[in-house]
């Protein structure tokens, strides 16, 4: 029900393991280690609003911005880091590491960053390089081992067992995107789908009719060297208490996101439990919720037409909370999304033009914007070119009709006084605008158009109640440089949340 739901782009999104691995080095000694992807790009998301617009006015907008991003030689990078914690650090964590839907606070544990991800070239073939890739938790290399987690070593299974059905046999290892960079030996033989030609006569060892020479890998020398460790006795089928804590993690979460994050998330869980039919099943939910945090309920409760959380329900009942953990940290600023950073590099901002429209602030705020890293698209009425305020031509990008606001980062209007009465008399750029208004994004009109923002009642940066992140400047070239910097830094913060009265805009 958080922002990390509807990310801004997969360049922009975090990724981390769930599972516990172990690390083992050449001493033999093993720790406990979670893997995470930090993107260079900063963590950022969309708005609720922007996200179901998006989605219907193109489908494939998240793998569109990826392909597209490496096309124009702007690789998406990821930085790759590790939290390790031997035995001792893991049991003092107050909750059980080996619990999947578990979180170690970077606070706890801090991410050390040891490499680094970086997506070069689009595929050639889908089918072949995306469709057919066998991913495997198993698939690790000497020094990385697996821990106990239940739901680890039931996907060690699984994943073996779904390559077999999905891909058609057991040589899915031997596909393309699939085979080993370095040479590698195993006893395999035949089967369906089978392309490497093997030699000799047996696949198994010892051996008489090889000499035994067939390639082996004991010794502790190679392969995987499973970390020795001694087992409790007896084995009972049945999960550990200390994995019935379900609310503790919960709302570490919750305390640890911005105000704006908390208020989406409240709007979130109020638009999916307005769909619900059943009276109760919303109460309940409501009252489940009172388990995380007392005031997110009783927000979330109000437009619903329930009650609020049911005190005997938030109380628990026996076996329900008594598993609930006092955690080491009570918020954990890593969780929150917000001034994650990332620059501007690739964000995408809409020039919205008309004949008429002055070019020198436009010329000067788009090299400015490009040195940073992002681009500028011209969106007009028509396709072809508008005519500027100096008789020359402005090719255009994008139309209002084909385009829309969701689709850029930023908006920027330039001067020119023909231009902008075009602008304000049309409604597809006044939607535009205002759009990009409520969605809290940076906008900057130059000169003319300050009346634009008048019109859409808007207040710019020299009224008493200013909005956050609308820049406004003036056509002539000494504040140029200034401008620029402003629009830069607005766009920079990603969303202007704290926007005044963005519900009272009609887009």
């Amino acid at each position: 029900m958080s922002d990390r739901a509807i990310p801004r782009s997969y360049r922009m999104m975090e990724g981390f393991g769930v599972h516990a691995f172990r690390f083992i080095n050449a001493r033999g000694v093993a720790h406990f280690v979670k893997f995470h992807w930090k993107p260079r790009l900063g963590r950022h998301g969309l708005a609720w609003d922007e996200a179901q617009k998006i989605a219907g006015k193109d489908a494939d907008f998240h793998r569109r911005d990826l392909w597209e991003a490496i096309e124009r030689g702007e690789f998406p990078e990821w930085d790759f880091g590790v939290q390790v914690m031997d035995e001792a650090k893991a049991a003092s964590l107050g909750f059980d590491l080996l619990d999947p839907t578990k979180l170690v606070p970077e606070e706890q544990v801090p991410v050390q960053l040891v490499g680094k991800l970086v997506l070069n070239r689009n595929p050639d073939n889908f089918f072949a390089e995306t469709e057919q890739v066998a991913f495997h938790p198993g698939h690790v290399v000497p020094g990385i081992d697996f821990s106990n987690d239940p739901l680890l070593q039931g996907r060690l299974f699984s994943y073996t067992d779904t390559q077999l059905s999905r891909l058609g046999g057991p040589n899915f290892h031997e596909l393309p995107i699939n085979r080993g960079v370095c040479p590698m030996h195993n006893f395999q033989r035949d089967g369906i789908g089978r392309q490497l030609i093997a030699k000799g006569q047996v696949s198994y060892e010892p051996n008489s009719l090889a000499s035994g020479s067939e390639f082996r890998v004991d010794g502790g020398q190679q392969g995987l060297q499973s970390h020795a460790e001694e087992m409790e006795s007896p084995k009972i089928r049945r999960r550990s208490p200390s994995f019935d804590d379900h609310f503790s993690q919960a709302t570490l979460f919750y305390n640890s996101q911005s105000a704006a994050e908390k208020d989406h998330i409240v709007a979130a869980f109020q638009f999916e439990l307005s769909k619900v039919d059943t009276i109760a099943v919303r109460q309940r939910m409501v009252d489940n919720l009172a388990h995380v945090d007392a005031k997110l309920a009783r927000k979330v409760a109000e437009p619903l037409g329930i009650a609020p959380p049911d005190a005997k329900a938030a109380a628990g009942r026996p076996g329900f909370r008594d598993h609930r953990v006092k955690l080491a940290v009570d918020a954990s600023p890593a969780l929150s999304m917000e001034g994650s950073g990332g620059g501007i590099a690739t964000r995408k901002v809409a020039v919205l033009v008309a004949d008429g429209v002055e070019t020198g602030a436009l010329k000067a705020l788009q090299q400015a914007l490009a040195d940073e890293g992002a681009a500028c698209k011209i969106v007009a009425s028509r396709l072809g070119f508008v005519s500027t305020s100096s008789g020359q031509q402005l090719a255009v990008d994008h139309t209002l009709a084909n385009t829309a606001s969701v689709m850029f980062d930023a908006v920027l209007v330039p001067s020119g006084a023909a231009s902008a009465q075009a602008l304000a008399t049309s409604g597809d750029a006044v939607h535009f605008v205002l759009e990009a208004y409520k969605h809290c994004k940076a906008i900057c009109v130059i000169g003319d158009a300050v009346q634009l923002l008048r019109t859409l009642g808007i207040n710019g940066p020299d009224s008493s109640s200013a909005a956050a992140g609308v820049v406004v400047g003036s056509n002539e070239a000494t504040g140029r440089a200034q401008l620029a910097q402003d629009f830069i830094a607005a766009i920079a913060k990603h969303r202007h949340w704290g926007r005044a009265n963005v519900d009272a805009v009609p887009a």
